[in-house]
């Protein structure tokens, strides 16, 4: 039902287990919360792969010292509850050492960004 939810749960679940590459359903949405993490070194890379009629993001995921960079991703908003803030209430992660997600008006950025350019949006994740 949620497509945010579902890459963000391949995400961890391919890190429990080590995998280094992943396969998504592809979506402008998904293709930009991914360039976000990859923006912000949490992810190596990834692509949008047209196969056929169909495309697929194909995510690298990254590894230090053979430990996931992404100790915890959670999805904050979800279609039954959506969780929108203003600019000065954008949340604070780890004081900093990690990073919200936001859907704004101007596009997806960090809740950083949004703070820095005065917009509000709905809070999409919360990555560790």
């Amino acid at each position: 039902m949620d497509p945010i939810a579902d890459m963000l749960t391949r995400i961890r679940n391919a890190q429990a287990v080590g995998h280094v590459d992943i396969k998504l359903p592809a979506s402008t949405h998904k293709a930009a919360i991914l360039a976000v993490l990859k923006e912000e070194g949490y992810i190596k890379d990834f692509s949008v792969v047209a196969s056929g009629a169909k495309k697929d993001i194909h995510v690298t995921l990254k590894y230090f010292q053979g430990r996931p960079v992404i100790a915890k991703i959670k999805r904050v908003s979800c279609p039954g509850l959506r969780i929108y803030k203003q600019s000065d209430d954008m949340p604070t992660v780890l004081a900093g050492m990690g990073i919200a997600i936001v859907s704004t008006p101007k596009g997806v950025m960090t809740a950083k960004n949004a703070r820095t350019q005065n917009v509000g949006g709905e809070i999409l994740c919360v990555v560790e």
